[in-house]
Order: structure tokens, then sequence, then C-alpha cells
């Protein structure tokens, strides 16, 4: 890359991605209906891909009162925490999600409002501890990825908010070659997780009883 190249190249993960997807608008005042594929999606984030893929995929995620994307990139985030895992350089996705189709102004607003109400945070992001985010690292973070992921998988209310904030902060902290970014993130979706599978079954426990209880009081 060239000094001049450089020079011109966004600063900041989520201006990256603003850049990557914005050409995908069509002129014509249809941009509402405009959609990416994922596969081209992925083909056109080349290096660190994997941190710029989990971070658009997991910003629907994140913010909330957004419908239907977050259903659509759930699986993907799943498939490439588990690549990462696997020790792979670089993502593979099977045809049937790259040819999964995301709109591209809905995932514009997203990174848009990413920017509105978290920019400061990724302003924050610098390198550091670096050894968190080399090949041999890469594959642990994976590994404990897929956990959140997962729990964004399942349609069920308060799985996908949290977990998907930990998954974008550790996206960024990949991105920017951030260790400390990629902690917070880990600890801020397997916490959560965790806080479902204990707290998940006790307070279905209690809800359960207190309605037998009620009825039986009627």
């Amino acid at each position: 890359m060239s000094a001049d190249q450089a020079s011109q190249s966004p600063a900041g993960a989520l201006s990256k991605i603003e850049t990557i997807l914005r050409p995908h608008l069509t002129p014509s005042g249809s941009g509402a209906k405009a959609t990416i594929t994922l596969g081209t999606l992925s083909d056109l984030m080349e290096e660190r891909a994997f941190g710029l893929l989990l971070l658009v995929l997991a910003l629907p995620c994140c913010l909330p009162f957004v419908y239907l994307l977050p259903q659509l990139v759930a699986l993907p985030m799943v498939v490439l925490a588990a690549q990462m895992a696997a020790g792979r350089r670089s993502p593979w996705l099977p045809e049937t999600l790259r040819k999964r189709q995301l709109p591209v102004a809905g995932l514009l607003d997203v990174v848009a409002r990413a920017k509105r109400y978290g920019g400061w945070l990724e302003q924050l992001a610098h390198p550091r501890f670096s050894g968190l985010t080399g090949d041999r690292s890469a594959r642990i973070v994976g590994a404990l990825l897929v956990i959140p992921c997962l729990s964004i998988l399942v349609p069920l209310p308060l799985t996908n908010t949290v977990p998907g904030i930990g998954v974008a902060l550790a996206a960024v902290g990949l991105i920017e070659r951030d260790g400390l970014f990629v902690i917070l993130g880990l600890i801020t979706g397997l916490v959560w997780v965790a806080i479902l599978v204990i707290g998940g079954p006790a307070l279905i426990y209690f809800l359960v009883n207190f309605i037998l209880d009620r009825g039986a009081t009627a």
C-alpha cells in the first residue's frame, strides 16, 4: 500500500465497514432494497476479514429494536468463530451462507447508529497486548467466541444483545490488534451467557411455582 493510499484508508473498524458497504447502495433511489451477499462482503474485507465480518454481523445484535438482521447473521457468526478456533487464517463460507442476502441500507443504518452511540469506545482501541491477537491466540479466542455466538443463535429474549456487544468488542480488538478489547469482549459475552445458564432455570422455576401458587389460592 502506498503512502497516498494509506492516507485515504478509513480510520476505525466502523468506518472501514461503511466504506465497503456504501458503493453497493444503488444511486437510483432504490437503495433501501439493495442487498449484498455474505460471500461478496467476505471477499471485499480481505485482510482482517474474521474481525471485520464478526463485527459487521454482531452489530445488529447489539442495538435494540433491530429486527430480522440478528436472525440472518447468527449462524454465520458461529461458523466464523468455529473456523478461527480451527486455525483458519481466512474465512470460508459454505455456498448456502455465501449466497445469504443482507440489506445494505439496513447494515449502514446499524453502523451509523453504532458510530453515534459507541464510536467513542472504538476510538480507544489501539495496538496493545498484541500476543492476544496473534495466530495461536486467535484459535483460543475463536473457541471462546463460539459460546456467545451460540447464545445469539437461540431465539429467546435476552440472548443476543449483551453477547452481541461482547462479540463486537472482541472483533474490534482483532481488527485493531488490541488484546484488551479482546479480553473485555470475551468477559462480557461469557459472563452474560453464564448468568443466563445459571439464572435462567432458576427464574423459570420461580415463575412456574409463582403461577401454580396463585392458581391454588384463586
